[in-house]
């Protein structure tokens, strides 16, 4: 499997979530969704084996293994929460909204994985979160990457209702792709490994892309 670097499928990967939601409501039942990221990890898993080393194979301390693992748990999170939001909410913007992001940034996880199986390195690294960036001192608190989600926010996150759930959701899915989008950034500017910029490039389209929905969302919920 070569994972295509062409822009257009970059910009086809990163399509944001358009106002046509609603017209998608609930499309992803817990049950259908719970298969498709299973079946993503599968794939995942093949394209470790299939992938070919086009490139100079980076090495375990490299800014390309370092970015890798970090926003494989970074993503992680974002997962996380999509599925709380997509199992709990009555919202159906909402629903839709977190069932793609949960989709996308799954898939993402498992071309970062696969790349790291590729170059036989392993999926957690001697390297402390975050060092592989440039003047990164301070990106981590409390043990948390840029954006990430605390401990108890996600506590209160998984016991909230409609529609103080969605606003929840929403505020800490904008803080959370904020973070995720200058993780990307910073890859940019280190990295000339084809895979690794493409899929950098997607994350910071797409992710741009719904913040500027979530916004949309959280003015039309505020008002209520």
């Amino acid at each position: 499997m070569t994972v295509s670097t062409d822009p257009d499928a970059a910009a086809q990967a990163a399509a944001p979530v358009n106002g046509s939601a609603p017209d998608r409501t609930r499309r992803f039942g817990p049950l259908w969704l719970t298969a498709v990221l299973v079946f993503g990890l599968l794939v995942g898993a093949a394209g470790g084996i299939l992938i070919p080393r086009l490139y100079g194979t980076p090495k375990d301390t490299s800014a390309e293994a370092g970015f890798l693992r970090d926003m494989s748990t970074h993503h992680a999170q974002a997962v996380e929460m999509a599925m709380i939001a997509h199992a709990n909410s009555t919202d159906p913007a909402v629903v839709t909204l977190a069932g793609d992001i949960a989709l996308t940034q799954h898939g993402q996880i498992n071309y970062m994985q696969a790349w790291l199986r590729d170059w036989n390195l392993s999926p957690t690294g001697s390297e402390a979160p975050m060092a592989w960036m440039p003047d990164s001192a301070g990106a981590v608190q409390n043990g948390l990457m840029p954006g990430m989600a605390t401990p108890e926010q996600l506590a209160k996150l998984r016991t909230a209702a409609s529609p103080d759930l969605d606003i929840q959701f929403l505020t800490l899915m904008r803080q959370h792709h904020l973070g995720g989008i200058h993780m990307a950034q910073a890859i940019l500017d280190q990295s000339d490994n084809k895979d690794v910029t493409w899929l950098a490039q997607t994350m910071v389209a797409s992710q741009q892309g719904e913040i500027t929905l979530i916004d949309d969302m959280l003015k039309k919920l505020q008002t209520k």
